[in-house]
């Protein structure tokens, strides 16, 4: 394994671990696929959570601005599935601390919790183990910066975009590996299997 994972190494640790799976699956939304990714199955595995954790951290290290900033560097993540990679990042970049947003459910916006105050200015660096559609990281961009955060880059374990992925512009954006999923809307005319195949259902 080298010190940054490479891409096939990765994805060899993805399937290894069960977090990878191809097949025929269902997204909430709406949107098929041919692989499915639970970065958790992954990080419940101590050394593949290190792993992981720690290369991305060399990744961000690339990055002068972020590197000078270390030292007053925030980690924040949306909660649950960015709270192992938050916590090996920070562990490995000795950052200031992590923290994380929540909602009570699915119809609620993201929030911090009661007394979670960010100071004018702090540097943050937003963290999760996945970008898929990049919805929960736009909207937690948005709440760092309404709360007066300078979010200084965009780091996953998994970069895995849909069809209709947020991007985030010149945001420096880090991520060990890259999947290049099919995706397909239309069940009836979807290319992915054969007609009738059954879909499975899967949980975000």
């Amino acid at each position: 394994m080298h010190l940054v994972p490479t891409q096939d190494e990765v994805v060899a640790l993805l399937r290894k671990t069960g977090a990878l799976r191809d097949g025929f699956f269902e997204y909430p939304g709406g949107l098929y696929s041919n692989q499915y990714l639970q970065v958790a199955l992954a990080m419940s595995s101590f050394q593949a959570q290190k792993t992981l954790s720690v290369g991305l951290s060399r990744l961000v290290r690339t990055d002068p601005e972020i590197r000078a900033s270390i030292p007053e560097l925030s980690i924040v993540t949306p909660a649950t599935g960015g709270l192992p990679v938050a916590y090996g990042v920070c562990e490995a970049l000795r950052a200031r601390r992590v923290y994380w947003a929540e909602r009570n459910n699915d119809e609620d916006p993201l929030r911090f919790r009661q007394f979670l105050e960010l100071e004018p200015g702090e540097k943050v660096l937003l963290v999760d183990d996945i970008l898929r559609s990049g919805q929960k990281l736009t909207e937690l961009k948005r709440l760092v910066e309404q709360r007066g955060g300078e979010v200084m880059g965009l780091a996953v374990v998994v970069f895995q975009p849909n069809p209709h992925c947020a991007t985030f512009g010149s945001l420096p954006f880090f991520y060990l590996a890259k999947l290049d999923s099919l995706y397909c809307e239309d069940r009836d005319s979807c290319a992915i299997v054969a007609p009738g195949h059954p879909a499975e259902k899967v949980w975000q």
